[in-house]
């Protein structure tokens, strides 16, 4: 396949992955319908301006932009380094603040493949009896959710917790469509479920969002979660990170997290 060619077919992936017919997706970029279907069709090469345009509207992720405009002939647009790369020490910098300041709650910072890339104390204080294998890095945050070796017995509401992880990595892989997630969705699916068969509890009425419900040293620790990205990143390391915050979601958790806080401190004195 020419190199227009090649363009052509990862374009139309595209507007299909967006649901948008070429009629709607000319629209939007101001162009016509037939230039778009020669675009798709490698009749016509895109300049990188146009090319960047279009995938703007499409919202590609960038490692993805990078990829069209390597199969357009073009360098790529958007660099990928190290988050101890010098370039990128503010942002670093940024992800230790809002870690530590988050303490004693857990919170931690995953890449586009759920490597746990940094975590506060609360999260390595919460993996205490997770088997060690899976805390060999990289460590997979949701192998290590689910995995029957990992929190997935301490967790309370795992099916609920499981179907609402793995319907946001199904949603993640409709967005870029990376086969390496799609095949870690497989195997996180095909983990076992002790609460497959379990009678599913009411939800509560008042519930505002899934809530994460841990037993730990014969308590149960409820939390909700936030998940934080960068603004306008032009780095791709950037781009695919998130930093996911749990708070608690009663003052029982939140004391209990404190003096958990309080006892490490002490035994590290």
């Amino acid at each position: 396949m020419n190199t227009a060619g090649q363009f052509g077919a990862l374009l139309r992936g595209w507007r299909q992955r967006r649901r948008l017919s070429q009629l709607e997706f000319a629209c939007e970029a101001n162009i016509s319908s037939k230039h778009l279907s020669f675009l798709e069709t490698g009749r016509a090469q895109p300049s990188r301006e146009m090319l960047l345009r279009l995938a703007e509207i499409l919202d590609v992720p960038l490692r993805e932009r990078n990829i069209l405009l390597a199969a357009a002939g073009f360098a790529p647009e958007y660099p990928e380094r190290p988050l101890d790369h010098p370039a990128l020490h503010a942002a670093r910098v940024a992800v230790e603040q809002v870690l530590n300041a988050h303490e004693p709650y857990p919170a931690l910072a995953v890449d586009r493949y759920w490597s746990m890339v940094a975590a506060n104390r609360t999260v390595h204080a919460l993996l205490a009896d997770v088997a060690p294998a899976l805390l060999e890095p990289p460590i997979n945050v949701l192998r290590l959710s689910l995995h029957p070796q990992g929190l997935a017995p301490a967790i309370v509401n795992l099916s609920e917790w499981r179907a609402h992880l793995l319907a946001r990595l199904r949603r993640q892989i409709d967005v870029c469509g990376d086969a390496k997630l799609g095949a870690l969705y497989e195997e996180l699916a095909a983990l076992p479920n002790p609460q497959a068969h379990a009678v599913p509890k009411t939800v509560d009425a008042n519930a505002v969002v899934v809530p994460f419900r841990l037993s730990m040293q014969g308590h149960v620790l409820n939390f909700i979660s936030t998940t934080t990205m960068f603004g306008t990143p032009v780095d791709i390391t950037l781009s695919e990170l998130a930093l996911e915050c749990f708070y608690p979601a009663d003052d029982a958790t939140a004391a209990i997290l404190r003096q958990l806080t309080v006892s490490k401190a002490a035994a590290h004195v």
